[in-house]
């Protein structure tokens, strides 16, 4: 760990108190008795991965597993735990069928202990360490699971967000003419994002199992899966949200991952590859470095819709914000067809500079664009103070990034087009 640490790395480990193996070596009837587990399977053994659960309400079993998570953190150094099958400890009833779990007091499906753990497990953690990162697993609408112990929540500090994974990654995978008829798939999202500190996940268990890569759940040719692929992490490195790939995804890699080999690094000498993980470290150094990408990413004032009802040309805008930083307006095209002349509603009149463009040669896409600069001209009448006509490359993710002018004011004067395809 402190090699990583010194490499500028933080390293989050996957934290299984959910569940544990029932083989002899193991704690399953540790002393001869259900002693770390439920004796009545009703509670005790996992239907869906034939194993044992933690009898959560005995003190010594939160004892162990709490000391367990510090262990980690306190000995190796570890930055953070990412909890696995959150909500399988949430409730009683998960994955059975009725008379096959037993009731908590109030005759609910809660399991009321777990909730109890884990609110203990995360308090002491940032009790003890208050930068580490405490990140749940959980799939369901359970209220407050990155809120606050004292306020009545879980205390993680982030969730990840299965519902954007599942919901975008099946909009994708449509062909693009398809798209416009499931563009909520890629706005529903926004509904919730500030109802939790969220993780976008780009999980293992979507590609695995035969779901394939990343890359082969795009629809078209080579070039329409790259180029939708690109789109689609521009989109998501500019939603708000952090961001969590899983490996090989950030070259695309081709084949379905397994354990049993190396990923394909070789596929680093075809461009498209290299191209995409040209792309994938630069979100992050955009990410990085514009606040207005970061800062606010669990809030609502850091997010603003510009565009986001344009259902026939499948086609999003959104302002991201934060106090004391230039804005930035992230759209993107999600079909193969080029946009000329696309207006844009603008927050204010000045140069705004391509910060990423998804389609630039740089990342193996067709090089098309505003020539790295775009400009916004005041407007009277409209909801927005200023308006700016665009390219939209064909498969594409733009980061606008507003450029204050070296004197201090907006820059409204309209540009020569020669003068600006030279820059």
């Amino acid at each position: 760990m402190n090699a990583a640490h010194e490499a500028g790395l933080g390293v989050i480990l996957d934290w299984v108190p959910a569940h544990f193996p029932t083989d002899d070596f193991g704690l399953a009837n540790f002393d001869g008795t259900a002693l770390y587990e439920h004796a009545d399977p009703r509670q005790g053994f996992h239907p869906d991965w034939n194993t044992a659960i933690y009898n959560f309400g005995r003190k010594e079993v939160s004892s162990f597993l709490t000391n367990n998570a510090i262990y980690w953190l306190e000995v190796f150094h570890i930055d953070g735990l990412r909890v696995d099958a959150v909500a399988s400890m949430l409730y009683l009833d998960y994955s059975r069928q009725p008379g096959e779990w037993v009731p908590n007091q109030h005759g609910g499906n809660q399991n009321l202990e777990a909730v109890a753990f884990l609110q203990r497990v995360n308090s002491e953690v940032y009790r003890n360490f208050p930068g580490a990162f405490m990140i749940a697993e959980e799939s369901t609408s359970w209220p407050g699971v990155s809120s606050p112990v004292y306020a009545g929540g879980l205390g993680f500090g982030f969730k990840w967000n299965m519902g954007f994974m599942n919901d975008t990654l099946r909009y994708m995978s449509r062909e693009s003419i398809h798209r416009r008829y499931h563009h909520n798939d890629m706005t529903f999202g926004l509904v919730y994002a500030f109802s939790e500190n969220f993780v976008l996940p780009l999980s293992h268990d979507e590609v695995v199992h035969g779901k394939g890569a990343l890359l082969t759940k795009m629809p078209g040719d080579d070039w329409q899966k790259f180029a939708s692929l690109r789109a689609y992490l521009g989109f998501m490195w500019g939603h708000p949200g952090k961001k969590l790939l899983f490996m090989g995804q950030e070259f695309a890699q081709r084949e379905e991952w397994s354990e049993a080999h190396s990923l394909d690094w070789w596929l680093l000498d075809a461009p498209a590859h290299e191209g995409m993980r040209r792309l994938v470290a630069d979100l992050n150094a955009a990410y990085r470095s514009l606040p207005a990408l970061h800062e606010r990413d669990c809030e609502p004032e850091g997010f603003e819709w510009v565009i986001g009802n344009d259902h026939g040309n499948s086609v999003t805008a959104w302002l991201r914000k934060a106090p004391g930083a230039d804005p930035v307006l992230v759209i993107s095209n999600f079909t193969p067809v080029p946009r000329s002349n696309y207006k844009v509603p603008m927050p204010m009149a000045g140069t705004w500079v391509e910060r990423v463009n998804t389609d630039a040669g740089w990342y193996a896409g067709g090089n098309t664009g505003n020539q790295g600069v775009i400009r916004a001209y005041e407007v009277e009448g409209r909801h927005w103070p200023a308006e700016a006509e665009l390219y939209l490359p064909p498969l594409a993710t733009l980061f606008l990034k507003f450029e204050p002018s070296k004197g201090g004011e907006t820059d409204t004067t309209r540009s020569n087009p020669g003068i600006l395809g030279g820059l």
